[in-house]
């Protein structure tokens, strides 16, 4: 029977968290990127400063500081499990990442289109969300790529905190098995069947928007 075999239910379990995780994660950094990008470049120079001071203080301090933080802090008066603290934690931090990107692509996009669409009689709410920010997002797919693929791996600090993830699972097998190097051999294979397909989907969707211009 091999290691795999033996401890099928703990991996597959692992990877069921680590997709979940992921996939919060996503949307949530996805969400509050886009919000803390749009604070960035905002003409009130209160909301700039506090798009800047967020991106800044998540893009500087490790992935590690800000998990425990949630798990050891604010746990104590929020109760929450180490999967929720690591997956709050994970996209914080992706989201700092995501709002450079976002940000990038909104001032790659032509400053004469939110004038004319503004003349047109829409407001800046609507020209920002019709107009700038669908090319903003295809600008960025390949950065944006790059960041899912990061969030999928740095998935991995859930073990940290008991988040029962992949890792943490991987942890457990290598400890009862004794056989580390297989353990952890398998915990990258299954981290390959998710950041592959990933990124082949990311080539393809860039291919495809520049394609489409």
């Amino acid at each position: 029977m091999t290691l795999f075999d033996k401890y099928s239910s703990l991996f597959l379990s692992g990877f069921g968290y680590t997709i979940m995780a992921s996939l919060l994660a996503l949307v949530a950094s996805l969400v509050l990127g886009t919000v803390f990008a749009l604070l960035q470049l905002s003409k009130k120079k209160g909301w700039a400063m506090v798009g800047n001071g967020y991106v800044q203080f998540f893009r500087n301090v490790p992935l590690l500081i800000i998990t425990l933080f949630f798990y050891l802090a604010v746990a104590k008066v929020i109760k929450m499990t180490g999967f929720a603290a690591g997956t709050i934690a994970l996209s914080l931090y992706t989201s700092a990442f995501i709002a450079e990107c976002v940000r990038a692509g909104i001032l790659s996009v032509d400053t004469g289109q939110m004038e004319g669409a503004l003349a047109n009689g829409l407001s800046y709410g609507q020209a920002m969300r019709k107009i700038i920010l669908p090319q903003a997002f295809r600008i960025a797919i390949p950065s944006l790529g790059n960041q899912f693929i990061n969030l999928v791996k740095n998935s991995s600090i859930l073990a940290f905190v008991g988040g029962l993830d992949l890792m943490y699972q991987g942890n457990i097998v290598a400890a009862n098995s004794f056989d580390t190097f297989t353990a952890y051999m398998i915990v990258g294979a299954f981290y390959l069947v998710l950041t592959l397909p990933l990124s082949y989907f990311m080539q393809y969707l860039e291919a495809r928007t520049q394609g489409n211009q």
